[in-house]
């Protein structure tokens, strides 16, 4: 473990709810994490505690096996060797390029500080640029003169407080990717703040989610989307709904019945003794509804956001149920039409019905006899 969070606890004063409730994590060596979640959250604040910006109220913070950070240790921001991407870049306008990378290496003699600004400008992919200033440079270019600065002291950690914020979406999500590759080939060990669930899919080994101060899961994209921990992260995460359905076992085979027919066969599902009379609200993603014109199940489009490849419909069931589905973007449908639907479910993610955010879905169990 590079970098570990153990039961990290912070409260401004005056706040009615910790800022950080109890979080543990861990990182490994050379491994990006990415911290998501609704603004207040916390994301930020712990990424401003791990710096040594914010002093912790209980439990530790410890980095290379070191404490750094605990009720009565705090190891001072510069002695802790963080380097700090920030999403307003911080770079200095009166400076070049060569002169903003090299202001982290006062300590190097001059041929030394050339030779490390020359090479981690071209980690980012910016030879050539080390006598133009700032303005001379495009938002994305700046954004990677910003990264080559924080990466030049070869910092043991480098923190990322949403970089891209500032940028156009097409821009973001391919310096994302190339964040990534950069990342990767100078063996850092980052932890990197988003809203964007684009961005941290693209960049993170590992992800979590935070909500009101609290880390609900600490797991791969995978994991996240299909596997969520608990129902704050089954709605945050990628688009879906809840609908009501009930597990029954029938001819030794259990089967959820849903607003859209009943799914079986299906690979993982709760036993029905999860819920009182096997009652709970099932997940849907908008990749579990599938267009069929055949289905006998029809829905009313009321919305739809077109995103290239596809559209995202929000679909009304008679009963007044909504769903979203993922169509491809050659069946352009009028709002108010209807559409034959179908559920294509592998397995089953289900909640208690009015659960809270932090409560965690029915345990599932390999589709078997319950005879």
């Amino acid at each position: 473990m590079f970098l570990g969070l153990h039961d990290v606890t912070l409260r401004y004063p005056g706040a009615a709810h910790p800022a950080l409730d109890g979080v543990t994590l861990a990182l490994g060596v050379g491994d990006i994490g990415v911290l998501i979640g609704p603004s207040g959250c916390g994301k930020t604040t712990l990424l401003r505690a791990v710096a040594g910006l914010e002093r912790i109220d209980r439990g530790r913070i410890t980095l290379q096996g070191d404490v750094v950070a605990a009720p009565d240790v705090h190891v001072p921001p510069e002695v802790r060797r963080i380097g700090m991407v920030f999403q307003d870049y911080a770079l200095f306008p009166h400076l070049t390029v060569q002169g903003n990378v090299a202001f982290g290496l006062h300590g190097l003699a001059a041929d030394a500080q050339r030779h490390r600004v020359a090479e981690v400008l071209a980690l980012v992919g910016l030879q050539g640029y080390e006598a133009r200033y700032p303005h001379e440079l495009s938002g994305g270019q700046q954004q990677r003169v910003a990264l080559a600065r924080a990466l030049a002291p070869r910092p043991r950690l480098l923190l990322l407080d949403e970089p891209f914020s500032n940028l156009d979406v097409d821009l973001r999500e391919r310096l994302a990717h190339e964040l990534r590759t950069i990342l990767k080939a100078a063996g850092t060990t980052a932890l990197f703040v988003t809203h964007d669930q684009l961005e941290a899919f693209a960049v993170g080994d590992v992800i979590g989610v935070m909500h009101e101060g609290r880390l609900h899961q600490w797991d791969d994209a995978y994991a996240l989307y299909h596997r969520p921990a608990t129902r704050f992260v089954a709605e945050f995460i990628g688009h879906g709904v809840f609908a009501p359905a009930r597990i029954v076992a029938r001819d030794e085979r259990l089967v959820v019945q849903t607003p859209l027919g009943e799914l079986e066969d299906v690979a993982e599902c709760p036993l029905p003794s999860a819920f009182p009379d096997g009652l709970g609200e099932v997940l849907l993603r908008a990749d579990d509804v599938v267009h069929d014109d055949a289905s006998p199940f029809k829905a009313e489009i009321v919305r739809k956001a077109f995103r290239g490849a596809e559209f995202l419909y929000t679909l009304r069931l008679p009963d007044g149920q909504l769903l979203q589905a993922h169509v491809p973007s050659h069946h352009d449908h009028a709002i108010g039409e209807w559409i034959g639907i179908r559920a294509a479910v592998d397995h089953v993610v289900m909640f208690e019905r009015g659960a809270g955010a932090a409560a965690p879905p029915a345990p599932v169990a390999p589709q078997a006899p319950v005879g």
